[in-house]
């Protein structure tokens, strides 16, 4: 017997692997950016497609730390920071 949520939708077991699951970087359709708020100052760092700036959130970035994470990762060597 299927169990159903509130609305009656089939219930799905969410996948807890690691942030870096989905790689939505191809280097010749797409560019790695921080963008940053001027306001709050929190920094995300993902991807902008080069036809039509759609940005892909990855990562929030929170210490010079997780910036290096995120270009060892995905094997950036530089960012663009975008306000």
């Amino acid at each position: 017997m299927k169990k159903h949520g509130i609305f009656g939708f089939d219930k799905q077991k969410k996948s807890h692997g690691s942030r870096f699951d989905a790689s939505p970087f191809n280097p010749e359709t797409h560019y790695a950016v921080i963008r940053s708020s001027i306001c709050t100052g929190e920094k995300v760092a993902g991807f902008k497609d080069k036809r039509d700036g759609h940005f892909t959130e990855v990562m929030l970035i929170r210490t010079p730390k997780d910036e290096q994470e995120f270009k060892e990762r995905y094997n950036v060597d530089s960012l663009r920071t975008e306000y």
